[in-house]
Parts: structure tokens; C-alpha cells; sequence
């Protein structure tokens, strides 16, 4: 099992995202036990992220680059960068400068799904 890729990707300690078919993974970013975000990286992205300290992502929209608050200046910081056993999620621990979400809101998930439903939370 040692020479298995797969088994190494899950159990090694080398990073190798398992980027999907569009050159992506998904990034979560959290502050506190507060989810702040959901986004996506490519292999630039990551490198950009961990290179600088501040969360860069790839916009879908856009198709470039998008580094979190370089227009807003509402940037995240990140303090740890983590990934899922399969390597094909990021996880940002990160201290966010300002509101997450391009709403305004601290958080992208700042409403519930309650009787069929979104109520403010």
C-alpha cells in the first residue's frame, strides 16, 4: 500500500491537492466556530494564499484570480491552511479585516433555511 498514490495522498504528509476536472478545489474559510465562506482554488490560488498569508481564490466569474478584499481591503488572514484526508477541500483558518461576505455581512451564511424558507439569523 505504500507505493499506492492514493493511500499516500490520504496518509502522507506531502501536499497534493486533488484538484477536479476544471483545475479546482473547494475552500472553506472559518473564523471562531463561524463559517465565513465557500469558494474555490486552483493550484495558483493555493500557492498565492500560502505565499502572501491572505486568502487568493479562482473565481468562477471572473475566470482570474480574486484575492479576498482587493477592492473592499476586507481581506482574510489566514493563520493555518489545513486540507481533508482525500486532499480535495482547503480549510482557511483565517482572521477576516472586515465583513466576509460582499453583502456586507460578517458571514456568507448569515441566513436559515426555516418552514420551506430564509429567515436572518
Amino acid at each position: 500500500m505504500a507505493d499506492d498514490p492514493e493511500n499516500a495522498r490520504e496518509t502522507g504528509l506531502v501536499l497534493d491537492p486533488k484538484y477536479d476536472a476544471n483545475g479546482l478545489v473547494t475552500a472553506v474559510a472559518t473564523h471562531g466556530d463561524s463559517v465565513l465562506m465557500v469558494a474555490h482554488m486552483n493550484a495558483k490560488a493555493l500557492e498565492a494564499t500560502l505565499a502572501s498569508g491572505e486568502a487568493t481564490f479562482w473565481s468562477r466569474s471572473r475566470g482570474r484570480l480574486w484575492k479576498k478584499g482587493e477592492t473592499s481591503g476586507h481581506v482574510l488572514k489566514v493563520r493555518e491552511v489545513r486540507v481533508d484526508c482525500d486532499q480535495d477541500a482547503i480549510w482557511l483558518i483565517v482572521d477576516p479585516q472586515g465583513p466576509a461576505c460582499h453583502t456586507g455581512e460578517p458571514s456568507c451564511f448569515y441566513r436559515a433555511v426555516e418552514g420551506g424558507g430564509l429567515v436572518r439569523v
